[in-house]
């Protein structure tokens, strides 16, 4: 099993002048960015690596597609102008 790097979230009253509702935003925007509340829902219920790959490849392949059809759309932008 890999050790993985734990998550360290930390949010001071300093960071935030002692405004108690920013420091919550802030708490949360950087639990977001670690991905934690992700990695907890994925946790949650053990998947055969083989669905884990899949599932992987098959957003890979997504990501592809819409990147494809973004610059087909900046192409013909691109030919219209000129």
């Amino acid at each position: 099993m890999s050790r993985r790097k734990g998550a360290n979230v930390v949010v001071t009253a300093r960071q935030c002048r002692g405004n108690h509702e920013k420091m919550i935003r802030k708490f949360i925007k950087k639990c977001k960015k670690e991905k934690i509340i992700e990695q907890i829902r994925d946790r949650r219920y053990y998947k055969k690596p083989s669905d884990v790959k899949r599932h992987a490849k098959q957003a890979a392949i997504r990501r592809h597609k819409r990147e494809v059809a973004k610059q087909k759309v900046k192409d013909s932008r691109r030919e219209r102008n000129s």
